[in-house]
């Protein structure tokens, strides 16, 4: 278990390494290459305290020794230059393991402040490891801040679900096995203990041989995606004996190199979340698939041997959803590899996340000779389900592995279960499990129960949520334009500002819901923040409410501002309706689906950029000599007879859409055209924008309708040998340019019509034009429909508020 002194260490080098290293992966690089140095060095010293001798700094690379670098009298710049030459040279060190070496390649210190380094050193230097387990729990915390998961969706699992997943699979002696998402090795080194203590006499002594002893190591089998996670492996397997640990970076679900290797044990928490556009695998798979939940169970069922056993950690997608490749995935493994499904509480992953999850047990052998499946739902497992999780009396993972055991020896015993009474499991036919085709993995399901009333209890908001005060309030006079942090307030934008003052960050345990106190604005934050001055409540919800089902129900209902007067007392009043928890999950997961589709269809809209790539073998001439130009004007704004019922169109600025102009904001009449000497433009005239600031300067139209123009912009006449659409697509990858020659003497940066006449621009034959413009039409129909694809998914997410809230 992480002790608070290892923790507030490490949090500690974190804020130091904060301000030269705004990225966490990189503190935890530099921190973890710190902390093996540092172990290797006590080791040394460990060995000489029992007589023996060092072997990792001898020879040449005993002045690279941490005592030697930690002396008193050394120089900050001499400590900084032996560190920076020691990390370079330790791959060459002849007197550390090669997986030490391994580790070292490529590792630098990203900064060359001494004083930032003695700092850190310091803190590294607190570390003493007595017992290898504290460098273990050192790294398993390091993971979890990296962020409530990690890139890929992978969590860190607790150690006593790891052991008692561990405990039911029971890996043998003999047997070989692989985590094929393993992280930290959490389920690999447990698999390790478990064969080392079922394998004692009633001493205590081992009752391996020394054959089975040496060959025990090579059992075990590790990938990852990731390289960090892979370097972690490594040192913690070799701090619990393992001297030639297999690891490999190795990606499972994408790469066909190590497919053909099988094991009789597989373990694993594998990654919930998929990539943008799903993953992409390889064609092996037998169940086709884009979700990485559905391939790595695929993966592991298709991967054991005739007799192979798997315990996999799984979100709730794979127990109830309904597309195709699920129902598929539950089929295969109801008929060919499931005995049993343990439902877990939603908050076993706290603080790191509040995800549902059960465990689904794989015996391929016995599956196929049974026809039950057995359901289990624990409501405790010895801890509280809050943001701390503090232990509690209340554990039903000692009954359930008890009963889970009786029922899987019954089986493979060949007994039948007529004796088998558990107090905690429902026994269920495969039959019945495929009734109707949807093979649901919930015990629940297929339980006889009174029909339930559609309506929730109603509960004040009040009475769920707690706020939390922050250690101090940014105020906005210092709110930065980048940084490590973000700064929240009431304002509608999700990030007002930045900030580096670390002793001003709350860092969330688990999600908290801000409500502006004057707008009313609702926020989800996951990361750590810092609060704005005043005006907003800082919300953390209790147990029994999700706080993602929370914000959602406010987002579709929010409070109506009235002025700048206080509102949480309102808020607090406010009724909202309280599924169970299980059913708030449902519903968050489902609005989050839609919630991603929208997130997507925007991403496509707002980056969506027309790019003509440019042939170099086109002529490219200054648009001087390719068009004629009209300037423009502003009437009277005091007559008027200029504008009042005006019906000839007046382009502005504003009007400029970088595309086709259709109407206007204004429009003037004929006689300001006549008293003004403004010019009629045709359709086909492509308009610049000359004024206005970084932000106009350089947008463009092109005019669908006859109309005139002001003088804060350019208009070129039509050419019949240049496509208007062309031009503005050029003319629209040019705004960078524009800004670089800018005159910013003014208060608002300007560019002039000699500017604009003199870029040269490509001029591809019209033909060639008229090709690249319907290439680029056709995409930009593509991307509006994202338009219409975000209005539905909308009135999805208030379908599904209004289904709860009815």
């Amino acid at each position: 278990m992480l002790d608070t002194e290892t923790k507030r260490r490490i949090d500690t080098a974190r804020d130091i390494l904060v301000g030269k290293i705004p990225d966490p992966k990189s503190q935890v690089e530099l921190i973890t290459i710190a902390l093996i140095y540092k172990f290797m060095d006590d080791m040394d010293a460990e060995a000489e305290e029992l007589g023996g001798k060092r072997k990792f700094f001898t020879g040449d690379f005993a002045r690279y020794g941490w005592a030697k670098l930690m002396r008193s009298g050394f120089g900050g710049y001499e400590t900084l230059n032996l560190y920076t030459e020691a990390l370079d040279r330790m791959p060459e060190n002849p007197g550390i393991p090669l997986l030490f070496r391994n580790i070292f390649k490529n590792a630098f210190l990203p900064f060359r402040d001494p004083e930032t380094l003695r700092m850190f050193l310091k803190i590294i230097d607190e570390f003493v490891y007595d017992h290898s387990e504290r460098l273990g729990d050192a790294f398993e915390y390091l993971l979890s801040v990296l962020g409530s998961q990690g890139d890929a969706g992978q969590f860190r699992t607790p150690r006593h679900i790891i052991d008692f997943i561990v405990g039911i699979v029971d890996p043998k002696k003999h047997e070989t096995v692989i985590d094929p998402a393993c992280g930290t090795a959490g389920f690999l080194i447990s698999s390790y203990k478990h064969i080392l203590k079922t394998n004692q006499d009633s001493k205590g002594h081992s009752l391996l041989t020394p054959d089975e002893k040496g060959s025990l190591a090579g059992n075990f089998k590790g990938y990852d995606i990731s390289p960090d996670m892979v370097r972690l492996s490594l040192v913690n397997l070799y701090l619990h004996g393992f001297t030639d640990p297999h690891i490999y970076e190795y990606d499972t679900l994408t790469s066909e190199d190590r497919w053909n290797e099988y094991a009789d044990i597989i373990l694993a928490n594998p990654p919930f979340m998929s990539p943008k556009g799903g993953i992409k695998p390889h064609n092996r798979f037998s169940v086709q698939a884009k979700r990485s939940e559905v391939l790595f169970v695929d993966y592991i069922a298709e991967h054991l041997t005739p007799n192979g056993r798997a315990g996999i950690i799984v979100p709730e997608g794979i127990i109830f959803q309904s597309q195709s490749a699920y129902k598929e995935l539950r089929k295969m493994l109801v008929d060919d590899y499931l005995v049993a499904v343990i439902s877990l509480p939603a908050g076993v992953f706290n603080p790191y996340s509040g995800v549902k999850t059960s465990i689904l047990i794989l015996d391929k052998a016995l599956s196929r000779r049974t026809d039950t499946i057995t359901f289990f739902k624990i409501e405790n497992d010895g801890f509280n389900l809050g943001a701390q999780r503090r232990p509690i009396s209340e554990d039903d993972l000692p009954q359930v592995q008890a009963e889970i055991n009786d029922y899987l020896g019954r089986l493979r015993a060949g007994l039948t279960l007529e004796h088998f009474k558990p107090s905690l499991a429902l026994v269920i036919p495969k039959e019945k499990i495929a009734t109707n085709g949807d093979y649901y993995l919930s015990g629940e399901r297929y339980q006889k129960t009174q029909p339930k009333s559609s309506k929730f209890p109603l509960v004040r908001i009040g009475e769920v949520v707690e706020t939390i005060t922050p250690p101090i309030k940014i105020q906005k006079t210092s709110y930065e334009k980048s940084g490590c942090f973000p700064v929240i307030d009431q304002s509608q934008a999700d990030v007002a500002g930045w900030t580096n003052q670390v002793e001003a960050i709350i860092r969330p345990t688990k999600p908290l819901v801000i409500f502006g106190d004057h707008t009313c604005a609702v926020k989800f934050i996951e990361m750590p923040f810092a609060q704005g001055a005043d005006g907003i409540k800082i919300i953390q919800t209790v147990d029994i409410l999700n706080p993602s089902f929370l914000f959602f129900l406010l987002k579709s209902n929010p409070l109506e501002s009235n002025g700048y007067q206080r509102h949480f007392t309102k808020l607090k009043e406010k009724r909202i309706p309280l599924p169970p928890l299980e059913v708030q999950e449902e519903i968050v997961r489902e609005i989050e689906g839609y919630q991603k589709i929208i997130d997507g269809a925007r991403m496509v809209i707002e980056n969506y950029r027309p790019q003509i790539p440019i042939d170099p073998s086109w002529p490219m001439e200054p648009i001087g000599n390719l068009f004629l130009t009209k300037s423009g004007t502003t009437p009277a704004r005091n007559n008027d007879l200029f504008f009042k019922d005006g019906d000839i169109p007046w382009v502005k600025t504003l009007d400029l859409n970088d595309g086709p102009i259709l109407k206007t904001q204004e429009r003037i009449t004929p006689l300001a055209l006549k008293e003004t000497n403004l010019f009629i433009l045709p359709k086909g005239t492509v308009l610049i924008a000359m004024y206005g600031g970084f932000n106009q300067i350089g947008r463009t139209g092109v005019l669908e309708i006859e109309a005139t123009h002001n003088q804060a912009m350019t208009a070129l006449l039509p050419n019949p040998k240049i496509d208007p659409y062309f031009l503005i697509n050029i003319l629209n990858n040019s705004k960078e340019h524009w800004k670089r020659i800018a005159n910013s003497t003014r208060k608002d940066p300007n560019i002039t019509k000699k500017d604009i006449l003199s870029l040269k621009i490509p001029t591809p034959s019209i033909k060639d034009q008229h090709a690249l413009v319907l290439e680029i039409k056709a995409e930009q129909k593509l991307v509006d429909s994202n338009l219409d694809l975000m209005s539905i998914m909308e009135r999805k997410i208030k379908a599904t508020i209004d289904r709860v809230q009815n």
